[in-house]
């Protein structure tokens, strides 16, 4: 009878361990179940969170190629408006420029026209003019400048005539290098010698010959032999 009833103990033991584990099983899975849901919740919120800003983001992209489509149509359509007038003031320009600029030439030109003078036609008659130099003569150019300045402009008899009788050392120079003068006119342009006239005289400094003399008590003093060079034009006498 013990064994039997130990038997029995034991097998409501066994059913009783069932009955709690068949109670905390459904506790477990209705504890398990709201994580679950909690889970899928945040999933599908994070699925729609990133579904909306997907959607905002194509939004913004939208208008913005819109706008890039419109801007290059407008800013094509802005060029075309302006360049035919930008081609139009240039071509306006151009076509105006050139007229002012032949206008001012013209009027230069007409200003820089001289009017016809008599003078000018005198000038075109090539004048003979025939030269002779001496150069390095012995004398000094402010001495030969006194005698130069009374032959100037006169006849070549006349001024052979002051010459001859003229006291000064540079008259016999002035006078040879007149002669020579004479002669060219007569052997190179085969004109009359005696029937000329002194147009110019010059009378330029050379170089100097610088020289010393011995003084008393050892002392040198400076002596300068000065030099010239004479040149003389003659022209034929004009016929009144």
């Amino acid at each position: 009878m013990a064994d039997e009833k130990d038997i029995k103990d034991e097998a409501k033991a066994d059913e009783a361990k069932a009955a709690e584990k068949a109670e905390s099983k459904p506790a477990a899975k209705k504890e398990s179940k709201p994580k679950a849901e909690k889970k899928d919740s945040a999933e599908k919120k994070d699925s729609k969170d990133s579904g909306e800003k997907a959607a905002k983001k194509e939004s913004k992209k939208a208008p913005k190629a819109d706008k890039a489509e419109k801007a290059p149509k407008a800013d094509k359509a802005e060029k075309a408006d302006k360049a035919p007038k930008a081609d139009k003031g240039k071509d306006d320009k151009e076509e105006k420029k050139p007229r002012r600029r032949r206008a001012k030439k013209a009027d230069k030109a007409e200003d820089k026209k001289p009017a016809p003078s008599r003078r000018r036609r005198r000038d075109t008659e090539e004048v003979p003019v025939v030269r002779a130099s001496a150069k390095y003569v012995r004398v000094a150019p402010r001495k030969a400048r006194l005698i130069a300045d009374q032959v100037r402009g006169m006849h070549i008899e006349k001024a052979r005539a002051l010459l001859a009788f003229s006291p000064r050392g540079a008259a016999e120079d002035i006078h040879k290098l007149i002669d020579s003068a004479a002669a060219n006119a007569e052997n190179n342009h085969d004109l009359i010698g005696d029937e000329m006239r002194i147009t110019s005289i010059t009378v330029d400094e050379g170089p100097t010959l610088r020289r010393f003399r011995p003084r008393a008590l050892g002392r040198a003093t400076p002596i300068n032999k000065r030099t010239s060079h004479i040149a003389v034009a003659l022209t034929p006498v004009e016929d009144d």
